[in-house]
């Protein structure tokens, strides 16, 4: 199948878990195109598998917004708009506001960067920033998702709501797989990605949130600013 690219035996977790990240994977590296086609036959001789899993993996990944399904033709790649991409980073700020806001007004006494459970998982957060931040400079967009989605999962973590790491991982994977489409589209990405990540962590460290809050600000607009630019007069 044009686009799709199998590989090896199952490693971790179900087969059904396994063929959903494989996919995810595709559209964030661009290689299943918004609006692409195909079914769980298609899929399922391209891994090698029994057509249960597919299905399994595919009404998963449409739950989570990335594919719609095609009453009896299979399943095709959602296709964003620029107002949804606007839409996304809104919800995401707001609830990321909300979790500054109830660190400093004393909500989550747990969440202290001196305990030492905290304070190993931000310097684990802050390596995966790092690694997102080298990416990011060297316009390395394929590696930088991955670091970066790793890198917000884990710094939501820490807060200790697994509902809102879960919705603000969402919300990140699908501005990820609107905004890959165009900047693949973009010789070269050097200097041009958001690179800011261990500020951010640096600041929470210092329970400096209104610090975070304009790391996180200055981002939004960042990535608002690179998106419109990119999909000007190409998008709605």
């Amino acid at each position: 199948m044009p686009g799709i690219s199998g590989h090896g035996a199952v490693t971790r977790s179900t087969l059904r878990q396994q063929i959903a990240d494989a996919l995810r994977d595709e559209v964030l590296a661009g290689r299943l195109q918004p609006g692409q086609g195909f079914t769980v036959k298609e899929i399922a001789e391209q891994y090698g598998v029994s057509a249960t899993p597919v299905r399994e993996a595919l009404v998963d990944l449409s739950a989570q917004g990335l594919l719609d399904a095609d009453q009896h033709r299979g399943f095709h790649v959602h296709e964003y708009s620029v107002d949804d991409f606007r839409g996304m980073i809104e919800a995401r700020s707001l609830v990321i506001d909300g979790m500054f806001h109830a660190l400093t007004a004393g909500h989550l006494a747990h969440v202290r960067p001196d305990e030492p459970r905290i304070a190993a998982a931000l310097a684990g957060v802050r390596r995966r920033g790092e690694e997102a931040q080298r990416a990011a400079l060297a316009g390395e967009v394929t590696v930088l998702i991955g670091y970066d989605l790793r890198f917000w999962r884990e710094l939501a973590a820490a807060f200790g709501n697994p509902y809102l790491t879960d919705f603000l991982h969402r919300l990140r994977v699908q501005g990820w797989v609107y905004a890959v489409q165009h900047l693949r589209r973009v010789p070269d990405l050097r200097g041009r990605l958001w690179s800011q990540h261990t500020d951010l962590v640096d600041a929470l460290v210092r329970r400096d949130t209104d610090s975070a809050r304009a790391i996180v600000e200055a981002y939004n607009a960042h990535s608002l600013s690179v998106v419109e630019g990119l999909t000007a007069g190409t998008d709605g």
